[in-house]
């Protein structure tokens, strides 16, 4: 084994458990990819036993020719190998019906509705973290692994979820949706790590998966065509409409049906001969009209976002949001309760542009993830005057 550049830390810290690991269990959520495959090193390297899991989520034909996909095709068959060059057990479980009903007949809907789904999040909050969890207990683990890149902090009031130490890498605005109770359990020895020596420990480790590019955003697309997916399941996305003004009322064109499209969205409007840039302000799904106007139009003031879920207080002091998962937080106050599935109202401090209803709203408290909800609705900033 070759020496590593970083010093790494206790294996009793990277993994939260008290030491000695001889003795202990962990399971390791296994997706074939280099972060989770260094999870399972890790803990191997820990003297613990370690039981990897891999859940198979969709065709392993459709995604067998793709790179950089996940859980499925050649992606369990990487995940089997690391776990014998590793000498671990590994188990794959079918959780396709599962993940077409929960992850991807939801991420169709709501392209059909004119929303913007986010199915990682989706995934997280089914088939990843509640069967992962149970699949773990029942195993008699005494925590479940993942390879995420971000932190568990043992805050004044149990648990917390914290922002990685890389900010290139962080993962939070996808976990919002941990509950407190998973998190007791979830352990993510990576947040704390580099990407650069993740997989200078792979190649230390001898893993195939050492020089493997990372996975995909939407994992079950083979091609990157997210319409086709949606066409698949909805023959009816095609239908088109009309493409209107959204101050005029004017209709200006017409598309090719809703689902290609976005709020805050310039390209491919195909409409032109006209005085200034125009930007997808909203879509009416009900009309099945995509709505257009200058960028202004693209300011808004608060949103609304529902289903939330809050981990740890909800402080008084400064918060921020995250409504894309590339933007950066930007401070905001809230209007109502965060959590057990309420709803509440976010402002903004200062305009935000390109808040799109399907995404998720992240809520920070420093580098706290206090918890978040999905946009429903936005406020458009009213003009001065």
């Amino acid at each position: 084994m070759t020496t590593l550049a970083y010093e790494l830390p206790a294996m009793d810290e990277l993994f939260q458990l008290a030491a000695p690991l001889a003795g202990r269990r962990i399971v390791v959520a296994m997706s074939g990819g280099v972060d989770s495959s260094v999870v399972a090193a890790l803990a191997a390297r820990s003297g613990a036993e370690v039981i990897g899991v891999t859940l198979q989520l969709y065709d392993y034909g459709a995604a067998s020719a793709r790179k950089g996909a996940c859980c499925a095709g050649d992606d369990i068959r990487d995940a089997r190998a690391v776990a014998d060059r590793l000498g671990i057990a590994h188990y794959v479980f079918d959780h396709e019906s599962q993940f077409r009903a929960e992850v991807v007949e939801n991420f169709a809907d709501e392209y059909m509705a004119g929303r913007t789904p986010i199915p990682c999040i989706r995934c997280n909050m089914g088939p990843k973290f509640t069967d992962l969890f149970a699949m773990a207990r029942e195993l008699g683990a005494d925590c479940l692994a993942t390879g995420h890149y971000v932190r568990r902090v043992i805050g004044p009031a149990g648990p917390e979820l914290h922002r990685a130490l890389d900010p290139a890498r962080d993962q939070s605005y996808f976990l919002y949706a941990t509950t407190e109770a998973q998190l007791d359990y979830l352990r993510f020895p990576l947040g704390g790590l580099p990407k650069t020596m993740v997989r200078q420990i792979a190649e230390a480790e001898g893993l195939r998966v050492a020089a493997k590019p990372d996975s995909q955003d939407i994992c079950f697309v083979p091609d990157g065509d997210y319409a086709k997916i949606v066409r698949s399941l909805r023959p009816e996305a095609d239908d088109g409409g009309p493409i209107i003004h959204a101050t005029s009322g004017e209709v200006l064109g017409q598309h090719k049906g809703i689902i290609h499209y976005t709020v805050g969205q310039r390209r491919g409007l195909e409409i032109g001969g006209l005085a200034e840039p125009l930007y997808v302000a909203g879509i009416d799904a009900e009309k099945r009209a995509v709505l257009v106007g200058p960028k202004r139009l693209l300011a808004v003031s608060a949103a609304h976002i529902v289903e939330t879920n809050r981990i740890g207080p909800l402080q008084s002091g400064p918060l921020s949001a995250k409504v894309r998962s590339l933007a950066k937080p930007v401070p905001v106050t809230i209007e109502g309760e965060v959590g057990h599935g309420s709803a509440c109202l976010i402002r903004f401090e200062n305009p935000e542009y390109g808040v799109a209803p399907g995404q998720a709203a992240v809520i920070y408290a420093g580098d706290r993830v206090v918890g978040g909800g999905w946009i429903s609705e936005t406020l458009r900033l009213q003009p001065s005057g």
